[in-house]
């Protein structure tokens, strides 16, 4: 059986892990006592004994823990932002050309970023395709729940109620942390602007990249054909159309671990969209995927892709 340890399981994206995978009849998850979570000893004892480590940690104790694993036999998928630009790890977003099979092989996993997931599905298959330019300059703007802000956001989000009710910009000096990882995995000569904003409900994201058709080598159809073939699901998946009344929900796949991946617009101007989970395929969801995957398991094998009644 296989044995899976996750270092950092009381935050929230640990936590959506372990509920993911606690019904799971193929895993031993191993739990560390409380008074040693903290315990360096401890931690690097399970470790080295897990076949599969999940580290949920901040960047800096990510870097350290991973540090800590002698054991050649086990798998690391590093949640935090540390390793997402590293060439010796493998970018967890098996869609994209060329990474399943890479996944497939390796042993150390970054995980993506939330509004870095849904900024790569859009554009890196149309920079592959020849659509886009590697030189295109784009604005990108991201909704998020609360959620993706930890224990501290949530806890302020949960206690104020309506003081907090209206959305709010962040990153305003354009160097937010999964910048980095969205230029490299797409191939752009050039950062893009991007305005992330978190929202009053718990979890839910929706990407979104503005085109000029001038700007583009094709159309909206030729996208449109593009992500059809490119995302065949079940976990991504292209959607043709919209929400109800012509409205798109960021909120749609919550609770959910798969992606929708649509386009709207006209022949002139373009919207891309991507919606999912920001704890679903944009984190926990995620790792647990590139974990099945990486032990030669159904990619989808203990996910929430469709509701049930």
């Amino acid at each position: 059986m296989t044995r899976v340890f996750i270092d950092g399981s009381a935050g929230t994206t640990g936590l959506r892990i372990r509920e993911r995978l606690a019904a799971r009849q193929d895993l031993q998850l191993l739990t560390i006592p409380e008074q040693l979570r903290k315990d360096d000893g401890a931690r690097r004892e399970f470790l080295n004994r897990a076949d599969v480590a999940f580290l949920c940690l901040p960047d800096a104790a990510a870097v350290e823990a991973a540090e800590m694993v002698q054991n050649p036999n086990t798998v690391v998928i590093d949640t935090s932002t540390a390793h997402r630009t590293n060439d010796t790890w493998v970018y967890g977003f098996p869609e994209l050309s060329g990474l399943r099979e890479k996944l497939q092989l390796t042993k150390r996993i970054a995980n993506p970023g939330c509004h870095a997931s849904g900024f790569i599905a859009l554009v890196a298959p149309l920079v592959e395709g020849g659509i886009l330019p590697k030189t295109a300059q784009l604005s990108c703007f991201s909704l998020t729940g609360y959620s993706g802000g930890g224990k501290k956001m949530i806890g302020d989000y949960e206690a104020q109620g309506d003081a907090l009710a209206a959305p709010r910009m962040y990153g305003l000096g354009q160097n937010h942390k999964h910048l980095p990882e969205m230029r490299k995995l797409c191939g752009l000569e050039k950062t893009p602007s991007f305005c992330p904003i978190v929202s009053s409900y718990y979890s839910g994201m929706e990407v979104v990249v503005s085109l000029f058709a001038s700007d583009i080598q094709g159309s909206l159809a030729d996208i449109q054909v593009l992500y059809r073939s490119y995302y065949p699901g079940p976990i991504v998946r292209y959607k043709e159309g919209g929400d109800e009344n012509g409205f798109l929900s960021a909120a749609s796949r919550a609770g959910f671990d798969d992606m929708e991946i649509s386009v709207f617009g006209n022949q002139d101007r373009i919207t891309l969209v991507s919606r999912f989970d920001n704890l679903g395929k944009g984190a926990s969801g995620a790792a647990i995927q590139n974990m099945n995957l990486v032990l030669g398991l159904a990619e989808d094998a203990g996910l929430h892709l469709e509701e049930t009644t």
